[in-house]
């Protein structure tokens, strides 16, 4: 039997094995033992491991060794790149990065859309070591002047091929050519094709290779199950069912209004769930990756956005509640659970008309799982699930997703945006709206465009408001039944305008006045 070598035998520094022991993982994974001697001496590496194989590890530990000796920050000139194709990936990387790079006196910054870019210039202009980044966003601030690749002695690539299926190798290619050429790179692919051996060819210097299983290989850990439902409502009663177990699980759609459906209707149902979806913003994502992350609620619904940015222990049932398009996505969807060694399962759903197209993607994916037809009485889904959770109340302020905000306290501060400006004008008014007495309305647009319901009148037959002028004119306005504008069209106040209406039913009559916005 081959004893598995320590990480301080693989040369990994001191003060790196003491972050790794404190996190429990005093023993490295088989990627990360085959790799760390070759990138811990600045080689060149293409890595090939499967979903959960622990490959973040194996270039996070070189890349901040390897560093550690490179003097103080420049700002705006980091010396570490690492690039991912989501939000999501680039997140969990730094996770992984930042408690290792701490240990070494190295910060850490992530660079991505969605978010203002103002917390990222400020983080260059201090100085950054180490960026985690989408490539999209960096090449913005590249442009901008704000950040220069010219001292990156180390990039990653990491999920190559992933980059390749967005769309992302040309910009890619260009934030590559800005390192320097005999600058270490890393990278790691689960496959060659769309374009990644044209990067490989290009970008390593005789690299090691290092693939410890085929690539898209399914993990041994995982126990695939095919259950086929007999219609529509026996689909919706066995998600519900494969929900309620006790312990973490990832439910996943093929749309985003399927998951964000899904997941209100659970929390609705006492099983409290966030959805993870391109619509959310990313303070959006970010908080409801971190219900799920602490353990306040324990099912997550996700597009295939989250298949490869969601990186959480314990997730111990992975749900495919619409079979994916291509095998490659089942693979990756599948892969957030039985990850560093641990068991998971895996379901597939499916209606008698997908038959074909599933068995024909199992094939590809190499799973072999016999379909059973089932219910969610079966007692074979019973087992799965296991220990069934407390049913969770929906409460204001409760978890999971649908449920109202929790009640301010009295005095505390409250939101000054302008939606929240609305929000409060309009409970103000309370319930006067289109139709009734005294309803407010505000109106925006070049040339004073007045937003009215059904109907708009002529107002502001008392004057003319001069091109660009900031004089305030009220009129009587009088309903024509037809649309009009405001101030006699580009003649209005610039901007936004805001104008009180009084009436009753369809008719309104009242006084305007503009005011430069």
């Amino acid at each position: 039997m081959t004893t598995q070598p320590t990480f301080a035998e693989l040369g990994v520094p001191a003060a790196l094995v003491d972050v790794l022991v404190a996190e429990g993982r005093p023993t490295p994974f088989p990627i990360q033992a085959a790799t760390l001697p070759s990138t811990l001496a600045g080689r060149d590496v293409l890595g090939r491991g499967k979903t959960g194989s622990g490959k973040t590890l194996a270039f996070a530990i070189p890349l901040v060794a390897n560093l550690a000796v490179s003097g103080r920050a420049v700002p705006g000139r980091p010396t570490g790149l690492v690039l991912a194709p989501t939000r999501e990936l680039a997140t969990q990387i730094a996770r992984v990065v930042t408690p290792l790079a701490e240990a070494e006196g190295l910060s850490v910054a992530t660079v991505f859309g969605g978010v203002s870019q103002r917390p990222q210039e400020a983080a260059f202009r201090a100085g950054v070591d180490i960026v985690v980044a989408c490539p999209g966003r960096l090449d913005d601030l590249i442009k901008q002047g704000i950040v220069s690749l010219e001292r990156v002695r180390l990039s990653v690539l990491d999920e190559a091929d992933h980059m390749a299926d967005l769309g992302f190798l040309p910009v890619v290619t260009r934030l590559l050519s800005q390192t320097a050429n005999d600058a270490q790179r890393l990278f790691f692919s689960a496959t060659l094709d769309n374009g990644v051996d044209k990067l490989v060819k290009r970008f390593l210097h005789n690299p090691e290779r290092h693939s410890l299983d085929p690539a898209d290989s399914p993990v041994p850990a995982m126990t695939h199950h095919v259950y086929e439902v007999a219609g529509a409502e026996e689909k919706t009663a066995m998600v519900r069912t494969l929900a309620s177990g006790a312990a973490r699980r990832i439910l996943f759609t093929r749309t985003k209004h399927q998951a964000k459906k899904l997941a209100r209707q659970l929390t609705a149902r006492g099983i409290p769930a966030v959805d993870l979806q391109g619509n959310l913003s990313q303070n959006a994502r970010d908080r409801n990756l971190g219900e799920f992350s602490s353990g306040r609620v324990r099912v997550l619904v996700a597009t295939d956005v989250a298949a490869r940015g969601v990186h959480v222990d314990d997730v111990e049932l992975v749900v495919h509640v619409d079979p994916p398009a291509e095998h490659k996505a089942y693979l990756h969807r599948s892969g957030r659970t039985a990850r560093a060694g641990h068991a998971g399962d895996v379901v597939t759903l499916m209606l008698p008309e997908q038959r074909d197209d599933t068995r024909k993607l199992l094939r590809q994916a190499g799973i072999k799982a016999t379909p059973q037809r089932v219910d969610a009485t079966a007692p074979a889904v019973a087992e799965l699930v296991g220990e069934v959770a407390e049913h969770v109340e929906p409460t204001a302020g409760g978890p999971g997703s649908g449920n109202a905000p929790a009640p301010q306290p009295a005095g505390a501060p409250r939101s000054q945006g302008a939606n929240a400006r609305r929000k409060r004008a309009s409970r103000g008014r309370g319930g006067r709206g289109r139709g009734s007495q005294g309803s407010q309305g505000t109106q925006q647009g070049q040339g004073g465009q007045s937003a009215q319901g059904s109907q708009q009148g002529r107002s502001g037959q008392g004057g003319r408001q001069d091109h660009g002028g900031a004089s305030r004119q009220s009129g009587q306005g009088r309903q024509s039944g037809q649309s009009g504008r405001s101030g006699q069209g580009g003649q209005g106040g610039r901007g936004g305008q805001r104008g009180r209406r009084s009436g009753s039913g369809a008719g309104r009559s009242g006084q305007g006045e503009a005011r430069r916005g």
